[in-house]
C-alpha cells in the first residue's frame, strides 16, 4: 500500500502567503455581504449596488412580509372584550347635559348659480388594473421630483387589501403609511425627496381581488415594479 509522501518545506505556503490570502477572503466576504446579503436579506443598501441589481427590492418585500406575519400573529392574541364590559363600560361614562342655544333668525341667502361639475376622468392621468390571486402582491411607484404633489385613488374590488406607501432613491427610503384589510383609500402623496414614491399591494383574501390605482398630479411617469 502507497502512502502519499509529506510535501517538503518548500511546497508549503509561506505565512505571507496565507496572510495575503485570509486578507483577500475577507475582503471578498465584506463586499458580498454589503452588496448582495445586506440588500436582499434587510433592504439596506449603503453603497446604491443593490438597487441596481434588484436586490434591495427582493430585501423591501422580505422585511414586509415579516411585518405582515408579526402583525397577523399580533391580532390573533388580542382578546376581544365582553359585550356585558363594554355595556358596563358605556353606563360609566358620564352624560353631559348640554342646554339648549337660540335658534338663529333665519335670513334667506341667494343662491349663486353652481358651476358645472369636473369629470372625474379628467383627474387622472393613469389608470392601471391588476388581478391578484392569495397571497400576491404587486408594486406601483411615481418618478417624483423633491417637494412634488401627486393626486392617487384605489379600491380593491373582491375584498380588503393590505398596503405600504413608501419611497426611495439617491440611497434614501421612507415609509409614508402602511394599512390592513383596506378595501380602499384615496389623497395626496408629497414626494419627501426625489425618487420613487408609491405603494406595495398584497391580497390577504382567500378569493382573488382586483386593484384599481388611478394617478394624477406633478410626476414623471407611473410604473409597474413588481
Amino acid at each position: 500500500m502507497y502512502n502519499t509522501d509529506i510535501p517538503n518545506r518548500e511546497e508549503l505556503p509561506s505565512t505571507a502567503k496565507l496572510i495575503r490570502s485570509t486578507i483577500i477572503a475577507a475582503t471578498v466576504a465584506l463586499v458580498l455581504l454589503v452588496t448582495v446579503v445586506m440588500p436582499a436579506e434587510y433592504a439596506l443598501d449603503p453603497t446604491g449596488a443593490g438597487r441596481l441589481l434588484g436586490l434591495t427590492e427582493m430585501g423591501e418585500i422580505k422585511e414586509q412580509l415579516a411585518e405582515e406575519a408579526a402583525a397577523d400573529e399580533a391580532a390573533q392574541m388580542v382578546s376581544v372584550q365582553p359585550p356585558a364590559e363594554q355595556k358596563a363600560a358605556e353606563a360609566a361614562k358620564p352624560v353631559q347635559e348640554t342646554a339648549s342655544a337660540p335658534k338663529p333668525e333665519f335670513v334667506p341667502v341667494e343662491k349663486e348659480p353652481a358651476s358645472e361639475p369636473i369629470p372625474a376622468e379628467s383627474q387622472w392621468q393613469d389608470e392601471v388594473r391588476v388581478v391578484l390571486t392569495p397571497g400576491e402582491g404587486t408594486e406601483f411607484k411615481l418618478t417624483m421630483e423633491e417637494g412634488a404633489t401627486a393626486r392617487f385613488s384605489w379600491v380593491s374590488e373582491g375584498g380588503p387589501i393590505n398596503f405600504d406607501t413608501h419611497g426611495d432613491g439617491g440611497g434614501q427610503s421612507i415609509s409614508y403609511e402602511k394599512g390592513r384589510g383596506v378595501p380602499e383609500d384615496e389623497g395626496e402623496l408629497e414626494a419627501a425627496f426625489t425618487g420613487n414614491h408609491g405603494w406595495f399591494f398584497r391580497n390577504r383574501n382567500d378569493n382573488e381581488i382586483t386593484l384599481v390605482l388611478r394617478t394624477g398630479g406633478d410626476y414623471a411617469q407611473l410604473k409597474k415594479m413588481l
